[in-house]
Parts: C-alpha cells; sequence; structure tokens
C-alpha cells in the first residue's frame, strides 16, 4: 500500500502579500483555478494502489482547508492529522508513520509539500512507481529534480554510485546512492554543479517503508519520536479530524527530515526525475513557470502594461498600470501592494518579519478569516465603529457573543435563517435588520441553500 501524505504547513512569507501566515501558498490558485492544495491532492489520487492521502497541517489552516477539500467533491477524502504549532517536516513524517503503520506494516509513505508545481503528472507518477520499487526493498528514497538552470534558491544533492537494478532477470528504474546533500550555492557553484551532471535540487520530496523510516527517525532523533508518539496517543479526534496533543507535540524538537535523517542514514538512495517541477518558493520562481507574453510578462488580472519587459505583474480586485518597468514585480491585494525588483524576491520575507514586529495584521492575515461556519472580512475599521461581512455556509450554526462595550447590528443581506437571542427565536431574511442583545450568547443558523451573508455594524456604546 502507498499512502500518500500532503505536508501543508507553511508561513505564507515568500509569496506576500498574496500569502499570509494564516493563509498560506497551497491554498492559493496561483497557476490555475485550482489552489497549490487541490492539485496537489489530485495528482496523488492518480497513483495506482495508493490509499485515501494522509493531510497534515496546522489547525489554523483547517476550515479554509476543508473548504478546499470540498470544492473537490466525493471523490477525495483524505484523513486530516491537525498539528497544533509548526515544528518542521520531521515530526510530521514521524506522525505520518505511526499512522501508516496502523494501517499496513508494510505500507509506503509517499511524502510531498502540498504547494509545489509540476506540470508533467505522468512523470511524476513514474518517478514514484520508481522509488517505490526501491522503498520496498529497504530504501530511504528522496527525488532530485534534474537541474535545467543553475538555481541558487535550491539545495543540491550530489549523485553517487548506481543502484544495483536488477530483480529476477528485469531492470528497474534509474536511482543512485546520495553522496552529499548541499546548501543552496552562490551562482558560480551552482554553474559548476549543473556543468557536471552530478547533482540533482532537493525537491523536498521522498518515499520510504514508514517502518524504515520509523526506525531511522528512533536511530537519529529519539526525542522527535518520544514526543511526536505522546502527541499522536494524547491527541483527540474533533469533527473528523485527529487533532495532536498540544502540549506534547509543542515539545518536540523542530527538524527537518533531511537534517534529522536523510543526511545521517546509511538507507539514503535519490530518484532524479524531470515533471516541470518548482517550489514556486518566490515572486521570481512565480515569474519563471508563468506563462509569458511576447515581452516576457507575467500578467493576472485586470493590468494595463506599456513598456514592460521581464516582470510579473498580479492584480486580485482593481486595475493596475504599469508603464516603464523591466525585470519588476508588481503584487497588489485588497490591504497591501508589493513593488520590488525581480532580483529582491528573495527579500520579501524580510519585510513580513518587519511587519510581524510590528505587530501589523498584514503579515498574519487577508481581509477574510474563515471560522468552521463560514468567513467574515473586515470592511472598516476606526475607534468608533467596525463594519464586517458574515458569509455563513448553508445548514452552519454561528454561536456569537457581542463584545463588551459594544451595539451590533446587523442587515441580511442575502439567504435566509433562523436566529435565537434572549430567550425567543425568529426567522429572518433579506432586508431584516436585527438589534444584537449586548452580552448575551446569540445563535444564528443558515436555513437556506445559499449563503447567508450579513452586514454587522459595531458601534461602541
Amino acid at each position: 500500500m502507498i499512502i500518500p501524505v500532503v505536508l501543508a504547513g507553511g508561513s505564507g512569507t515568500r509569496l506576500w502579500p498574496m500569502s499570509r501566515q494564516m493563509f498560506p501558498k497551497q491554498l492559493l490558485r496561483l497557476t490555475q483555478s485550482r489552489t497549490m492544495l487541490q492539485q496537489t491532492l489530485l495528482r496523488v489520487a492518480g497513483i495506482e494502489n495508493s490509499a485515501p492521502a494522509l493531510l497534515i497541517c496546522n489547525r489554523e489552516h483547517r476550515y479554509p482547508i476543508a473548504e478546499q477539500i470540498k470544492e473537490l467533491g466525493n471523490c477525495l477524502e483524505p484523513e486530516m492529522i491537525l498539528e497544533p504549532a509548526g515544528r518542521n517536516t520531521a515530526p510530521a513524517v514521524t506522525v505520518a508513520a505511526i499512522r501508516a503503520l496502523c494501517k499496513d506494516p508494510e505500507a509506503r509513505i509517499l511524502v510531498l509539500p502540498a504547494d509545489h508545481l509540476i506540470t508533467d503528472n505522468d512523470a511524476f507518477r513514474n518517478a514514484v512507481y520508481a522509488a517505490d520499487f526501491y522503498a520496498a526493498r529497504g530504501y530511504l528514497i528522496t527525488f532530485g529534480v534534474i537541474p535545467d538552470s543553475p538555481e541558487t534558491g535550491y539545495g543540491y544533492i550530489r549523485k553517487g554510485a548506481a543502484l544495483d537494478s536488477a530483480e529476477g532477470g528485469q531492470s528497474s528504474p534509474e536511482a543512485y546512492a546520495i553522496e552529499e546533500f548541499v546548501e543552496k550555492p552562490d551562482l558560480k557553484t551552482a554553474e559548476k554543479y549543473v556543468a557536471s551532471g552530478s547533482f540533482c535540487w532537493n525537491s523536498g520530496m521522498f518515499m520510504f517503508k514508514a517502518k524504515d523510516v520509523y526506525e531511522e527517525l528512533k536511530r537519529f532523533a529519539p526525542g522527535i519520536v518520544s514526543a511526536a508518539r505522546r502527541a499522536w496517543e494524547q491527541g483527540v479526534v474533533e469533527q473528523g479530524a485527529m487533532c495532536l496533543d498540544r502540549e506534547a507535540f509543542k515539545g518536540c524538537p523542530s527538524d527537518s527530515i533531511d537534517y534529522a535523517v536523510m543526511e545521517k542514514t546509511k538507507k539514503g538512495a535519490m530518484i532524479p526525475f524531470q515533471a516541470g517541477w518548482s517550489d514556486l518558493g518566490s515572486w521570481a520562481a512565480m515569474w519563471e513557470a508563468g506563462e509569458k507574453d511576447g515581452d516576457g510578462n507575467v500578467i493576472k488580472g485586470e493590468v494595463i502594461a506599456r513598456v514592460m519587459k521581464n516582470s510579473l505583474v498580479f492584480s486580485d480586485h482593481r486595475l493596475v498600470a504599469v508603464l516603464g518597468m523591466e525585470d519588476g514585480i508588481v503584487v497588489d491585494t485588497r490591504d497591501a501592494l508589493l513593488v520590488a525588483g525581480r532580483s529582491f524576491a528573495q527579500e520579501v520575507k524580510s519585510v513580513v518579519s518587519a511587519l510581524k514586529q510590528d505587530g501589523r495584521k498584514e503579515a498574519l492575515c487577508h481581509e477574510h478569516s474563515y471560522m468552521v461556519w463560514g468567513w467574515e472580512a473586515r470592511i472598516a475599521e476606526n475607534k468608533n465603529h467596525v463594519i464586517r461581512r458574515l458569509n455563513i455556509k448553508p445548514s452552519a450554526l454561528m454561536e456569537h457573543t457581542c463584545p463588551e462595550g459594544r451595539k451590533l447590528h446587523w442587515t441580511v443581506i442575502s439567504g435566509t435563517g433562523r436566529m435565537e437571542q434572549n430567550g425567543s427565536a425568529f426567522d429572518v431574511q433579506k432586508g431584516v435588520v436585527i438589534e444584537v442583545a449586548p452580552q448575551g450568547p446569540v445563535k444564528l443558523e443558515n436555513t437556506g441553500k445559499e449563503v447567508l451573508e450579513i452586514i454587522e455594524v459595531g458601534f461602541c456604546a
């Protein structure tokens, strides 16, 4: 059994302002109508002999992820495991191995980030089947991308000796021992790596038997294993998802599976592949991967471009006009605008760090915040009032308490519902204006088939 493990964590820094801490890259529709997460789930669903995926994500991202899974219909039902805090990939792989071993002691787990671009799904699946051949024989496989340019934003893996592929008189796909992992190089070193033909980009994708990687984790990272196992055993199932125990998981050391195991094990091997892969790790990478016009520009949204070359311009809500720009980046969202030279794309994370230090909400979230019942968005705010838009999903129930010192009025702009407050219940519909009872519990249920939309105006008492 192959169990895909989709790692859907992320800090939302490298593609800011479109990605945020509460809404990272894998939730964005960057390259097509489906999000990066949706593309990954559909990709692994096409692998033969695979079980439903394990999807590991942060609790903060649970509801938008659940909505995106729902958009795909009933064809995909991944099992969700929720982390109370980010601890890098080694703890996530440990939890995945524990869960996989509960299903099948011989299970192989295919570990994939949720936010990578792969344009050739057939080539990807062929690489997976090649990896499965060796994983079944005890190797811990990493996928190396055959480079087509001297990238300085990726780590590299040096190929060692070719593995013996003879098996029953037939040969398996190409695989190599791992000679060494190397960090992101400067341009001159990257050029040497590519020219040698001995290096691949480190894709951050892996495949191994669950029991094999678990044994190596116990050997090289026992602290991670003990904390992750406690978090699993003390976790609880809530609304169909496994919630890892908060205190146990927060005590888990933070480390990547590369450092914790792959750079130390004697069982490591690499499958080289080409499948139109990119980790879309910066706006420069987005420009590289995007469909370009005759002037080398990647444009999304309502954009007027004049005398513009080799640039990227994204706008998600309004007209953007650009004149006389070359090798630039412009990303416009409702609450933040990024303008940068393309060569400075890796420095966007420093902007996010500065925003966090200043306590700016633009580092954390967009106007929308996702809830179990739907979403809310702030329209306007000052010291005297707050105006929000509330969207309640069909059949969903919103429970609310008016904050102390506030007066709330709700205006229903579409949909139908039923509201309970002060011990009474009544129906609401488009055009109804409601004064929300102060400090008392209020329940509002969407009883219709369409979204129930509310404009909330809150005044200081």
